[in-house]
C-alpha cells in the first residue's frame, strides 16, 4: 500500500496540479515523477535510518525538484548540501521559494554559508581602528563596509552591493577561524556568523554546501554550538564532488600563511599592550624572518611531494630548526598568560598550528600522502588519507536518512565505483537516464588521423588546431574548448590568437562569471578553459554548439595522492588503472560532455580529439557511460551538422 507522501509527491506532478498550474508548458516527465517517488519513500516512515539512496539524474530529469517537492511535503527537518555555491543559492533564492508558492506551504527554509561569507564585527573595528596604514581605496571600502553593515541584518558579504568582490578591504574583516576568539569576543551576541547557525538550528529546510557539512560534522568549531542540527534526512546534490571534499576533512591542512597572521597579531599584542617584553615582538618578527625563508628554500626546490623533500639533509635540518624557533615564541607566550585576551587567543592557536607542523615534519601516517603546495607569499601544507571510504562509512552510519544524486555517478553503467569510494554498503542503486533525444539532437565525434595525444607533438598539435578552427568556423562561434591541462590551453590559444574572426574569451584574462557573461552577451564567442569550466556551468540555446574536447581527462600520474592510491592497489593484487584512473576519468569526462545539451531543444557537436576512445578496449567503459549520441569519426558529417544549426 502506497505511504501518505508517495501520494501527495505524485499529485504534485499530475496534470493540472501545482507544477502544471504554475509552470507554463509544464510537462511531466517520466524519470522525474520515479525519482520523486524514490525520494518521497526514502522520507516517508518514522525516524530512524533507512538504506541510503544512490540516484543518478540524467541531465533534464529534473532532480532539483525531483527531491525539493518530497522534501517539503514530509515534515521532517532536511538538509540539502551542494557542491557549488551557484546552486546554493539557486536552491535557496529560486527554486525553494517558487515551490512554496506553488505547493501553498509555510516552512521555514535557512541558507548556511562558509563563516568567511559573513563580516566579523570586531575585525571591522579593528580595521577602522588602524586605517590610517591603509590606502585610500581600502579605506573608502571599509568605511562602505561600515555603513552597509549598520543596516544589514545577515552580515552575508555575498549581499554588499557598494564594494567590489576584488576588494581587498573583504579580506581583512571577513570571519574566520583562526581570527575568532568564540565566547570571549565582545560581539558575541551580536555575531553574524552566530545568528546565521542559530537560523539553521531552527529551519525545516537548511541549504548548505558540501564544504560546510563536512567541516560540521568534523571540525567543530572553537566557541560555538553546532553549526547544523541532526536532522532527519540529508540530501547531497552534485554528490560526485564527496570524495574529493572529503579527502580535504579527513584528511589536515596547515596553511603557513595563517601562522604569518598569528605573528603578525603577536607583535600587534606587544605594539599596543605589552611593550615591557620586547623579547615578544624579536621572536615573533624572527620566526617571520625564517618562516619566509624556509618557504622560499621549498619552492625552489620544484617539489610538491613531501615525504622526498624531506630526504634533503639541510632541508630537514631546517625544518626543525624552524619548529624550535616556533617553540621559542611558545614559552615566551606562556610566561605572559593571562595579561592580554588577544595574546592568550593567538597562543592557543599557535600552540594548534605548532603540534600539527611537528606532525607534517614527522610524516608518520603511511595511509597518507603528504604533500606541500606552494602559495603566492607561503605554502600550505597538505596530509590526504588515501581512502576515505572508512571514515565516510562511519559518518553516513548515522541514524539519518540519505540521499545521493548527481548527474554523473554511474561508470559503465554501474554505481559501485561511488558507493565504494564513500563506503555506502548496501545502498539502494538507480540510475534515470536523460529523457532528451541525444541520437537527434547530439553528434559525438571522434575525428581520424588524429595523432597519438600522449605525444603533444608537432603534428598531433597542427591537427588539433585544424579541427578546433574548423569546428569554429561550421559553428559560427559558439563553442567551448575544454582542455585538461593549463599548458595546452595557453598553447591553443596563443595560436588560435589573430587567426579565428570570432571572439576568443581565455581563462584566467578575468574571473569565470565574466567570461560565462561575455559568452553570452556576444552570442558568437569561443571560449577556451579547463578545470572549472568542465563541470557547473549552464548555457543552453543556441549560444553554444559545439564543445571540444582535447583529450580523455586522466588524473597526472605524478599525482602525490594518486601515486599513493596506486601504490596502495598494486599492494592488494589490484589493478590501479581499472579501480582508480579509469573510473575518475571517466566521471570527469561526462561532465565535460555534460555542458553541451542543456535542454531538449538544444543541438550540437561534441568532438573529442583522442582516438584512444575507438581504439583502446577501456574506450567502451566512456562510451557506455556517455549519453546515446549518434557518434563518427567523419569530422566532415559533424561539420555539416554544426553548419545547419542557425
Amino acid at each position: 500500500m502506497r505511504n501518505r507522501l508517495v501520494s501527495e509527491t505524485a499529485l504534485a506532478f499530475a496534470p493540472g496540479g501545482p507544477l502544471a498550474s504554475n509552470i507554463r508548458g509544464f510537462k511531466p516527465r517520466e524519470q522525474q515523477l520515479e525519482m520523486a517517488r524514490e525520494v518521497a519513500q526514502l522520507l516517508h516512515g518514522s525516524s530512524g535510518a533507512a538504506v541510503p539512496l544512490v540516484l543518478e539524474a540524467g541531465t533534464g530529469v529534473g532532480k532539483t525538484f525531483g527531491y525539493l517537492i518530497p522534501a517539503l511535503l514530509s515534515g521532517k527537518q532536511v538538509i540539502v548540501s551542494t557542491g557549488s555555491k551557484n546552486l546554493q543559492e539557486q536552491l535557496f533564492y529560486k527554486d525553494l521559494p517558487a515551490l512554496l508558492q506553488m505547493l501553498d506551504l509555510q516552512v521555514r527554509v535557512a541558507l548556511l554559508k562558509g563563516r568567511n561569507n559573513y563580516l566579523c564585527q570586531l575585525l571591522l573595528e579593528q580595521q577602522l581602528d588602524g586605517a590610517q596604514s591603509r590606502s585610500p581605496e581600502v579605506l573608502d571600502d571599509l568605511l562602505r563596509i561600515n555603513q552597509w553593515a549598520a543596516a544589514s541584518t545577515d552580515g552575508d558579504l555575498g549581499t554588499l552591493a557598494t564594494v567590489s568582490e576584488q576588494s581587498p578591504a573583504l579580506a581583512l574583516v571577513a570571519s574566520s577561524k583562526e581570527r575568532c576568539s568564540g565566547k570571549r569576543c565582545a560581539f558575541y551576541d551580536s555575531c553574524f556568523t552566530r545568528k546565521a547557525r542559530q537560523k539553521s538550528l531552527e529551519a525545516r529546510i537548511i541549504v548548505v554546501n558540501h564544504h560546510l557539512f563536512f567541516a560540521d560534522r568534523i571540525l567543530k568549531d572553537t566557541g560555538f554550538a553546532e553549526l547544523l542540527p541532526d536532522a532527519d534526512a540529508v540530501i547531497f546534490d552534485e554528490a560526485h564532488l564527496l570524495a574529493d571534499i572529503a579527502v580535504t576533512y579527513f584528511g589536515r591542512q596547515l596553511s603557513l600563511a595563517a601562522m604569518q597572521r598569528v605573528l603578525e597579531r603577536v607583535e600587534a599584542v606587544y605594539q599596543q599592550e605589552l611593550r615591557d617584553t620586547s623579547q615578544l615582538s624579536d621572536l615573533a618578527r624572527r620566526c617571520g624572518s625564517r618562516l619566509a625563508d624556509w618557504a622560499q628554500m621549498t619552492q625552489a626546490s620544484g617539489q610538491s611531494d613531501w615525504r622526498p623533500l624531506l630526504a634533503d639533509k639541510e632541508l630537514a635540518r631546517q625544518c626543525w630548526q624552524l619548529l624550535e624557533e616556533f617553540r621559542a615564541l611558545e614559552r615566551v607566550m606562556l610566561a605572559n598568560i593571562g595579561r592580554s585576551d588577544e595574546l592568550d587567543d593567538c597562543l592557543e592557536k599557535w600552540l594548534d598550528y605548532c603540534v600539527q607542523l611537528e606532525q607534517f615534519f614527522n610524516c608518520e601516517d603511511q595511509s597518507a600522502a603528504y604533500s606541500i603546495e606552494q602559495g603566492s607569499r607561503l605554502p600550505t601544507l597538505r596530509m590526504a588519507p588515501i581512502d576515505v571510504a572508512k571514515a565516510c562509512q562511519a559518518l553516513f552510519e548515522v541514524q539519518t536518512r540519505w540521499l545521493f544524486t548527481s548527474a554523473t555517478l554511474q561508470v559503465n553503467r554501474s554505481l559501485n565505483h561511488f558507493c565504494r569510494t564513500l563506503g555506502l554498503k548496501g545502498a539502494r542503486e538507480l540510475i534515470l537516464d536523460s529523457p532528451f533525444d541525444y541520437r537527434r539532437q547530439a553528434i559525438l565525434c571522434v575525428p581520424r588521423e588524429l595523432g597519438d595525444v600522449r605525444s603533444e607533438g608537432d603534428y598531433q598539435f597542427r591537427r588539433l588546431l585544424e579541427v578546433c578552427e574548423q569546428a569554429i568556423n561550421a559553428a559560427k562561434g559558439r563553442t567551448f574548448i575544454l582542455f585538461t591541462s593549463h599548458r595546452m590551453l595557453q598553447r591553443v590559444a596563443q595560436a588560435l590568437h589573430g587567426r579565428s574572426r570570432y571572439p576568443l574569451l581565455v581563462q584566467g584574462s578575468v574571473g569565470k562569471q565574466t567570461l560565462l557573461k561575455k559568452f553570452r552577451q556576444l552570442g558568437n564567442a569561443v571560449l577556451l578553459g579547463t578545470g572549472s569550466f568542465w563541470e557547473g556551468v549552464d548555457v543552453r540555446g543556441k549560444l553554444l554548439s559545439c564543445v571540444i574536447i582535447d583529450k580523455l581527462p586522466f588524473v597526472s600520474p605524478d599525482d602525490n595522492l594518486y601515486r599513493a592510491r596506486a601504490a596502495e592497489i598494486s599492494k592488494r593484487q589490484g589493478d590501479p588503472f581499472m579501480e582508480l584512473a579509469l573510473p575518475q576519468a571517466v566521471i570527469a569526462l561526462k561532465q565535460g560532455v555534460g555542458r553541451l545539451i542543456r535542454d531538449e531543444s538544444d543541438r550540437g557537436v561534441l568532438i573529442l580529439c583522442d582516438n584512444r576512445i575507438v581504439n583502446r578496449s577501456y574506450g567502451q567503459a566512456f562510451l557506455n557511460s556517455l549519453p546515446p549520441m549518434y557518434r563518427t569519426r567523419n569530422l566532415q558529417s559533424a561539420l555539416s551538422f554544426l553548419e545547419r544549426i542557425d
